[in-house]
């Protein structure tokens, strides 16, 4: 049984198989890591609107976004607050893997933290996370710049039931 973290030749042996477990990226050579993949910049919305999250799924209400543009120079500038990103690349996490992601540390360094929920095993799609800006004032941040580093980790055994929530295929239309 193979246990750990993957490296890079493992990640580059899936992300060049028949069923990719990364697709969609930019630069291979600029995103693969020894240690994981990083993750770049597709889209980002401000919310509009307040949630709302109950016992299960029925009583979920999420919030309104509206999207973002950049500007001519490929720029967002981002006042303090939270925002909803969407990543460019489509992860395909097979049954005896998961993912987390870690923001890029030049993003810490500037205030801006990101968070995320875990990749379960089975999940496909094109993730979001949450980017805050905590400086107190402007961010500004290119359009398809590198934002988080995911690594893939094994699972001590397969699971047998993949993920199956509302967000299988998420943004991949």
């Amino acid at each position: 049984m193979l246990s750990g973290a993957l490296g890079k030749q493992s990640l580059l042996n899936r992300i060049n198989s028949s069923v990719p477990l990364i697709s969609e990226y930019l630069d291979l050579s600029a995103q693969i890591q020894q240690n994981g993949f990083d993750c770049t910049l597709r889209q980002i919305e401000v919310f509009k609107t307040p949630a709302r999250i109950g016992t299960d799924n029925v009583d979920r209400q999420l919030p309104d976004t509206e999207t973002l543009f950049p500007d001519t120079d490929g720029y967002y500038g981002l006042d303090t607050g939270p925002y909803l990103v969407t990543l460019n690349e489509i992860v395909n996490i097979p049954n005896n893997l998961m993912a987390l992601a870690r923001p890029r540390s030049s993003l810490l360094r500037s205030g801006i933290s990101i968070h995320t929920a875990i990749w379960d095993a089975g999940y496909s799609g094109r993730s979001q996370c949450l980017m805050v800006n905590n400086t107190g004032s402007k961010f500004q941040i290119k359009q398809d710049s590198r934002i988080l580093q995911m690594v893939f980790l094994y699972l001590d055994s397969n699971v047998q039931e993949g993920y199956s929530g509302i967000y299988q295929h998420e943004n991949t239309g």
